[in-house]
C-alpha cells in the first residue's frame, strides 16, 4: 500500500456514499477529508476509494443469524405446457434493439408479443415457472403496462420473491396481494380497522374492492372520514365512486361539491353530471338550454347560440371552471363546461322534439358549430350515450368525416369507445375503405383484439393499395406495428400474396419494393408466431387407459 493510502487511510472516511459524492463533484470542488487541498488529493481520493473496496468486499461483519425465510407460498394453478414455458423464456430474453431507426428486417418484435401471450395464458388459468419468476418481475419493473398483467401471472411467488429484492418492491405496492389483504365482506371489524390504520395504498384498494361488491357500504366508509381526509387523498378516495355509480350516490356528491379543494369539487361535478337524473345535471340543462335555441324564422331551421356573460357562484358550486386557459374565449369555456354537463337526453326536449341525428344535422350559426358538437362529444362519452355516439359520428363514408371543422379524430376514438365491440369494427372498416389509412391509427387502436374480420380485411387491402402505389412504408409503420398484434392470425394465409418484392411504378420512391416485402414477411412471420402461441397453450389431452401418450386421433 503506497505512503499516501498509510497517511490518509485512518482520517478519510470509508463511507461509500461519500466518495462517491466527492468523485462526482471533483477534487477541486470538494476536498477529501483528511486531505490537505493541492495536486495530491485526487490520489488520496482514489486510495480511499481503494481501501474501502477492499473493506467491502471482505464481507460483512458478524451478527447474529437472521430468521430463516418462510418457504414460498404453494401457487395452486396448473402449470404451463412445456412449450409454452420454453416459449415465455423466449419472450422474457429478447430485448428491444438499439440501433435506433432503421429497417427492422423480418424478425417478429417478441417484446411486443409478450402482452398478447400474458393475456392468453392468465385466461386460461395457468401458473407461472418459479424459474421464470426473476425475468418476469424484471420485464414488469421496465414496463409498468406489462405491470398488471405480468404480476398476475406470476402470482403468490412473485409477492414472496419480491420482498427480497428492492427493485421489485414496485410489485408489493401493486398487488392487492402485496400488502394486508383485503378482509372479507362479513369482517366489519376487519374492514374498520384497515380503513382506520392501513397505508394508502391499503386504503385505496379496500375502498376499490368494496365498491365493486357493495357500492353502499365504501361509500359509508368514505363518508364517515371524510372530513379528516387530506385534500389529495379525499380526490383519489372519490374518484374510487366512479365504480357502481348510481342515484344512492347523490346526496354525498352535493355535499362534496362545498368542499374546500376545487379538484374534488370538480370531480363531484363530473360524476354528478354522469348521473343524468341528479339534481346537478337538471341544473345544468336548464343553464344550457338557455344558450342553445332553434330558430324558426329561418328558411331552414338553424342552431343559434347565446354563450353565458358571467361565471357566477352557482356555476362554480356546480363544477364549472371560471377561468379560461390560454387561447380560449371565457363564454365560449363556460358554454363548453354547461353543455357537456347537461344530460344529452333533454335536448330533444328542447329542440322541438328531434331525435339526436336529426339535432346534430342542424346548421349552427355564427360559428359555434365546433363548440357546441366538441361539448356534444364530451357529453356522449362521459354518459355512455350511444345514440348521440352514432350521430355525431355520422356516416363514416361522408366525405366530412376526416375533414376539416368535422368532429376530431380524437373525438372519433372516444366516440367508438360507447359502442359495441362489433359496431365499432364497422365504422372503423368503412372509414378506411373511403379515406385509408393515413388517419385511421387513432381509430385503429379502440378496436377489439384480434380485429373482427371487417377491420382485418381493410387494413390489409388498404395497405396492398399503399403498397402498389409506391408509398415508403415508414408513412405507415405505426399501423403495420398495430396489425402484428392485432390482425387474426387466420389472415396470414391472404398475405402470402404480399410477401414477392412487387414492380415499382415509375413514380414510386426508390426501393419503397423491397421495404413492402420485408414488412409483409415480417407481418406473416408474427401472424403464424402468434397462432403458434396460442395453439402450444392448450394444455395437453389427457393420456387414455393403457397408453403412455395422447391418441393422434384426439382434437387438439
Amino acid at each position: 500500500m503506497s505512503r499516501t493510502t498509510t497517511a490518509v487511510g485512518a482520517s478519510l472516511p470509508d463511507s461509500w456514499e461519500e466518495l462517491v459524492t466527492t468523485a462526482l463533484l471533483g477534487t477541486d470542488r470538494r476536498t477529501p477529508p483528511g486531505s490537505a487541498p493541492g495536486p495530491d488529493a485526487p490520489s488520496a481520493l482514489l486510495d480511499a476509494a481503494a481501501v474501502a473496496t477492499v473493506r467491502r468486499r471482505a464481507g460483512l461483519r458478524p451478527a447474529p443469524a437472521a430468521e430463516r425465510p418462510r418457504p414460498a407460498p404453494e401457487d395452486p394453478r396448473p402449470p404451463l405446457p412445456s412449450a409454452a414455458a420454453r416459449r415465455l423464456t423466449m419472450l422474457l430474453a429478447d430485448r428491444p434493439g438499439t440501433s435506433g431507426g432503421g429497417r427492422r428486417g423480418t424478425a417478429p418484435d417478441l417484446m411486443e408479443l409478450l402482452p398478447q401471450w400474458l393475456a392468453a395464458a392468465n385466461a386460461r388459468g395457468f401458473a407461472a415457472p418459479p424459474a421464470a419468476l426473476p425475468a418476469l418481475l424484471d420485464a414488469a419493473r421496465g414496463r409498468t403496462d406489462l405491470r398488471p398483467a405480468a404480476l398476475r401471472f406470476a402470482g403468490p411467488r412473485a409477492l414472496w420473491l419480491a420482498r427480497f429484492n428492492p427493485d421489485w418492491r414496485f410489485a408489493l405496492r401493486s398487488t392487492p396481494g402485496g400488502g394486508p389483504s383485503v378482509p372479507r365482506l362479513h369482517d366489519t371489524e376487519g374492514i374498520r380497522r384497515l380503513w382506520q390504520e392501513g397505508l394508502f395504498a391499503e386504503r385505496v384498494a379496500l375502498l376499490t374492492a368494496l365498491r365493486s361488491r357493495r357500492p353502499a357500504t365504501a361509500r359509508e366508509l368514505l363518508a364517515a372520514s371524510w372530513a379528516t381526509e387530506r385534500a389529495e387523498d379525499r380526490l383519489m378516495f372519490l374518484d374510487s365512486l366512479r365504480t357502481g355509480l348510481g342515484p344512492d350516490d347523490e346526496p354525498f356528491l352535493e355535499q362534496a361539491l362545498a368542499d374546500r379543494s376545487r379538484n374534488v369539487r370538480a370531480t363531484a361535478a363530473e360524476l354528478l353530471s354522469a348521473l343524468p337524473g341528479s339534481a346537478l345535471a337538471e341544473r345544468m340543462a336548464v343553464r344550457a338550454g338557455a344558450c342553445v335555441a332553434v330558430d324558426r324564422t329561418r328558411d331552414t331551421p338553424t342552431i343559434v347560440v347565446e354563450a353565458p356573460h358571467e361565471c357566477d357562484a352557482g356555476m362554480e358550486r356546480d363544477g364549472v371552471v371560471a377561468r379560461a386557459p390560454a387561447g380560449r374565449g371565457e363564454r365560449s369555456w363556460w358554454l363548453g363546461q354547461l353543455v357537456e354537463a347537461a344530460p344529452l337526453g333533454s335536448w330533444s326536449r328542447r329542440l322541438g322534439g328531434r331525435t339526436p341525428r336529426e339535432i346534430v344535422a342542424l346548421p349552427v350559426a355564427d360559428d359555434w358549430q365546433g363548440e357546441l358538437h366538441a361539448a356534444w362529444c364530451r357529453a356522449a362519452v362521459r354518459q355512455r350515450d350511444a345514440a348521440w355516439s352514432r350521430a355525431l359520428l355520422s356516416e363514416p363514408s361522408a366525405p366530412e368525416a376526416g375533414g376539416p371543422g368535422a368532429v376530431s379524430l380524437a373525438e372519433r376514438a372516444k366516440l367508438l369507445g360507447t359502442l359495441d365491440a362489433a359496431e365499432r369494427a364497422e365504422w372503423v372498416a368503412g372509414f378506411i375503405e373511403t379515406h385509408g389509412l393515413s388517419e385511421a391509427f387513432q381509430l385503429l387502436g379502440v378496436c377489439a383484439v384480434p380485429w373482427a374480420a371487417p377491420v382485418g380485411r381493410a387494413v390489409v387491402d388498404a395497405l396492398n393499395i399503399a403498397r402498389d402505389a409506391g408509398s415508403y412504408p415508414w408513412s405507415f409503420s405505426g399501423v403495420m406495428g398495430l396489425a402484428e398484434r392485432c390482425l387474426d392470425p387466420s389472415e396470414a394465409g391472404r398475405l402470402d400474396a404480399l410477401l414477392a418484392i412487387p414492380d415499382e411504378p415509375e413514380n414510386a420512391s426508390p426501393g419503397a419494393g423491397g421495404y413492402w416485402s420485408e414488412a409483409f414477411q415480417r407481418l406473416v412471420t408474427t401472424l403464424r408466431l402468434r397462432a403458434a402461441m396460442l395453439t402450444e397453450l392448450i394444455p395437453a389431452a389427457p393420456c387414455r387407459p393403457g397408453t403412455t401418450s395422447p391418441s393422434p386421433a384426439d382434437p387438439p
